[in-house]
């Protein structure tokens, strides 16, 4: 079949990379795509949020399904538009994906199905909210209940700081995202990211996998959409999945459909891994970026079918298939990120680096101008490798960032250290 993936990031030129293997890929389209997707996929023109356009170009090129990679069209309905069209579409619609567009939306769902997560109260007032973050201390969570890219949540460490987040969000920081926001207790952990498959009712798990939300070294600086990310996760034992699935996902599927609003996609759970077991710290309805990366290095399963299956109600009995290596994903960054950055510089040497063993390097915010690779937003580049363990994938990563040139270009040097870590402990 035809197919049209919506986006523009790493998220997607992995996604795309997946798609080519598929037998049943007969032609790949990305919008608006990106320079390294550009080797995969026909990139076009339309407009994600414009569903005019969208639908006009499936009906043009004969697309036979359409897999919508970031959360914005998502939110904003454009999975609803192509089925009243009658275009069978991957991703959840608008009422399902307000799991990850509403965080007080899906703090509320928690409270009434007792799905375990973190206490909470939602504000849209700033005094008030101060007034109960005085009332609760410090450390603790303050988050833009709509989409802020990552970057609307502060955890922070003194009542000041969570002050300045309460002015941030409704001083406009985040646009109509924080016209509410939420304040949360905060949870002392390990996180973990896991994903599942669901068609309204069944849900298949993913592998697992961590991520690195901070820009600096030792976890530190502002949160970003992510720095890195490795899967597997030591810390989603067998065990923690099992509960996981039982105590979270199960749940919110279930509730999901019994309001009307069931879920069909992938269902992406923040994970706080605590003594007491798995706690939720957010939903998103998309694939993360960068875990979708480390996800694709591993999978061996026909992911166009698995997507197809989960968008026609059709999972119940899938099994997937992963390899057994690790894999690791390196973000490199434009400095600045995630604060302002420039655009338009070369980077070279990006064929030297995909020539180390076990490398794919997957494209993040880039443009092919000229026959030249050229930055193009705040994360640029996924530097992603596998290896029989954490420790070699990390090594051959890391070979592939240095042999990279991009002066404007930054990255953090401890992806997967707690799996290094582990490792080490065991040697």
């Amino acid at each position: 079949m035809n197919v049209l993936l919506i986006g523009s990031g790493g998220r997607e030129h992995a996604l795309a990379w997946a798609l080519r293997k598929s037998p049943q890929l007969e032609r790949l389209y990305c919008a608006p795509g990106n320079g390294g997707i550009a080797a995969l996929a026909e990139c076009v023109d339309p407009d994600p949020l414009d569903f005019a356009a969208v639908t006009a170009f499936v009906r043009a090129h004969d697309i036979g399904f359409v897999i919508v990679g970031p959360e914005a069209p998502l939110v904003a309905g454009l999975v609803d538009h192509l089925d009243a069209m009658g275009i069978k579409a991957f991703g959840p619609t608008a009422a399902a994906a307000r799991l990850e567009g509403s965080k007080g939306f899906t703090k509320d769902l928690c409270a009434a199905n007792t799905i375990p997560t973190a206490a909470y109260q939602r504000f849209r007032e700033a005094d008030t909210a101060k007034a109960y973050i005085r009332q609760q201390g410090a450390p603790i969570v303050v988050k833009a209940d709509g989409l802020a890219a990552g970057k609307g949540v502060t955890v922070a460490a003194t009542l000041a700081e969570a002050e300045t987040a309460v002015d941030a969000i409704f001083g406009g920081e985040f646009g109509a995202a924080g016209a509410e926001l939420v304040v949360e207790e905060f949870l002392r952990g390990e996180e973990a990211s896991f994903f599942v498959l669901v068609d309204g009712e069944n849900a298949v798990p993913l592998a697992t996998a961590q991520d690195h939300k901070q820009a600096g070294d030792g976890d530190t600086g502002p949160n970003t959409g992510g720095m890195g990310a490795y899967s597997p996760a030591p810390v989603m034992t067998d065990a923690m999945c099992a509960l996981t699935m039982s105590r979270i996902i199960m749940p919110t599927v279930t509730a999901m459909a019994r309001a009307g609003t069931p879920f069909r996609g992938v269902l992406f759970a923040g994970l706080m891994i605590t003594g007491k077991g798995p706690y939720l710290i957010e939903y998103n309805c998309r694939f993360g970026d960068p875990e979708c990366q480390v996800l694709m290095m591993r999978l061996q399963s026909d992911l166009l079918a698995a997507l197809w299956a989960s968008a026609t109600g059709n999972l119940g009995g899938l099994q997937l298939r992963w390899s057994d290596e690790a894999a690791v994903s390196v973000v490199m960054a434009a400095r600045g990120y995630p604060g302002s950055y420039a655009k338009g510089e070369p980077i070279l040497g990006l064929e030297a680096a995909a020539r180390v063993p076990g490398v794919q390097i997957f494209h993040a915010g880039t443009v092919l101008r000229d026959n030249q690779m050229l930055s193009n937003g705040g994360r640029v580049l996924n530097v992603t490798a596998t290896g029989g363990s954490i420790t070699e994938a990390v090594k051959r990563a890391y070979g592939a960032v240095d042999l990279v040139n991009w002066p404007g270009g930054f990255c953090r040097r401890d992806i997967a250290w707690r799996a290094l870590e582990r490792e080490r402990q065991s040697s």
